[in-house]
């Protein structure tokens, strides 16, 4: 059995060797044929040899691939089906072959000699032959090799490649297939959006128009802003620290630092210092009671005093100068 591989590689030299024989007019109508009618077109070693043999007329682009699970090229994989989508749209678009392209394929299971040929360790290779004769020859015959080091492409990339070296030359673009699931999808949501919409429409008109819920979310808004909920995200203040006596600190001393739990703490101060001027201010005149009435206000103002008291403590543990002060929290 030790003839059989020296067998197998003559007869594929001498397939080549025959290939070679035929012009470059011949094998660009062969190839050409099998492409319209299945593009890209499946190579083996010997085909391969054939369509790339010089001196040829016209350009050949082949994917050097290795598609069975056994390799474990999920980049072949990937790559395959946009491989395919472009050849059928350029196949599409230039049925009378005015570009002079051919589109291959060639997997590691078919073209081991090939791979060997070209040194290669790793799938998918893409390869650009260009014309060795007539007016779009290159000045050199070696094929160009596309980057995959960014991982996998769409067909439109390897497109934009193609046509830079095809000057002059027809480029019909890449169609991709219409998505009707996706399409589908999208007019189901959009159509249970503007279903959900106008139903809810009459009982969200009312909370939209409602003064109290905008000057809530107003209030909200402005307690965030004042309190250094901004400065948070920003600097991604810890929310609280350890002191040097083993507990904890909620208020960080100086203007340039902060806790979470101390924007939070002051943002309710504010908030509740808000609640009760509203209440005085609103509220407690339309209480008919007298009596109900003044105990209404010496309750606000209470807290007003000992939230007002805490807040200006605060102010001393930020910053140890601060002049004012308020009992009972002196």
């Amino acid at each position: 059995m030790r003839w059989l591989p020296a067998f197998l590689s003559a007869s594929l030299f001498a397939a080549g060797s025959f290939a070679a024989k035929k012009s470059s007019e011949e094998r660009f109508a062969e190839f050409h044929a099998k492409q319209t009618s299945h593009a890209p077109v499946k190579l083996n070693d010997a085909s391969f040899k054939s369509l790339t043999a010089a001196p040829r007329d016209y350009s050949v682009a082949v994917v050097l691939t290795a598609l069975d699970a056994r390799y474990g090229c999920q980049l072949c994989r990937e790559f395959q089906p946009e491989w395919e989508l472009l050849s059928k749209s350029w196949v599409k678009g230039d049925k009378s072959g005015e570009s002079r392209v051919i589109f291959g394929s060639l997997d590691f299971g078919e073209g081991r000699e090939t791979f060997m040929g070209f040194g290669l360790q790793t799938a998918p290779v893409l390869f650009f032959f260009p014309p060795t004769t007539g007016p779009h020859a290159a000045a050199s015959p070696e094929p160009i090799r596309y980057d995959f080091t960014n991982g996998p492409v769409p067909a439109e990339m390897v497109h934009s490649w193609l046509v830079r070296h095809l000057d002059g030359r027809p480029h019909p673009p890449v169609k991709r297939p219409v998505d009707y699931l996706k399409w589908a999808v999208s007019f189901t949501m959009i159509t249970g959006s503007l279903t959900a919409v106008y139903v809810a429409w009459p009982y969200v008109v009312p909370v939209i128009q409602n003064r109290n819920v905008w000057a809530a979310f107003t209030l909200i808004a402005i307690l965030l802003f004042t309190s250094g909920h901004m400065f948070n995200q920003i600097r991604k203040v810890p929310y609280v620290a350890n002191n040097p006596r083993g507990g904890v600190s909620y208020f960080a001393a100086g203007f340039q630092s902060q806790y979470g739990l101390e924007t939070q703490i002051v943002a309710a101060l504010y908030g509740l210092l808000s609640f009760a001027v509203i209440s005085l201010a609103v509220k407690v005149p339309r209480i008919a009671d007298p009596r109900s009435q003044v105990i209404t206000v010496w309750a606000w103002s209470g807290v007003i005093l000992l939230v007002y008291s805490f807040l200006l403590s605060i102010f001393r543990v930020k910053n140890a100068g601060y002049p004012f002060y308020l009992p009972p929290f002196m």
